[in-house]
């Protein structure tokens, strides 16, 4: 059976610790579809298309990497795209509580889709999308923020 994993996040935009964790997960899988899901709590500064598309362009040439944009819960995407796990990166305790309960409830939910956890590198601890669009949106320079191939 082929492994499948789905990676969801906002990825508004995509940041060197996204693209860190999912060059490391990649040995453990397959197939990874990296998944643009929609939030409506958050306020985006890119629109979907335009995230799948900085997304594609960072991973353009690995084959293995799907980027898809959905809406709804991720389990159910999953089960959609015959996806046997959940990908999810792991910065501070904080984080690792918040996934934990999410991941719980996903396996309540759809108990063949497990979750897994890569913890980022110390240097990415701090690094978050909405730091990078907050940094942005003042004029501040992300050039290390963000992955060299959409800069």
């Amino acid at each position: 059976m082929r492994r499948i994993a789905v990676f969801p996040g906002s990825f508004d935009p995509i940041t060197v610790g996204h693209e860190d964790i999912i060059k490391r997960a990649l040995p453990l899988f397959d197939t990874l579809i990296i998944a643009i899901g929609n939030n409506s709590n958050k306020k985006y500064l890119y629109s979907p298309k335009e995230r799948k598309t900085q997304i594609e362009r960072v991973f353009e040439n690995e084959p293995r990497i799907q980027v898809k944009i959905y809406d709804g819960l991720t389990v159910n995407f999953c089960q959609e795209q015959n996806a046997q796990f959940i990908l999810r990166g792991i910065r501070t305790s904080a984080d690792f509580e918040f996934e934990r309960n999410i991941g719980l409830m996903n396996l309540d939910m759809a108990p063949n889709v497990e979750s897994i956890f890569i913890i980022s590198r110390p240097e990415y601890s701090a690094l978050s999308s909405s730091v990078v669009r907050d940094i942005q949106r003042h004029g501040g320079d992300i050039s290390k923020y963000l992955p060299k191939q959409i800069l």
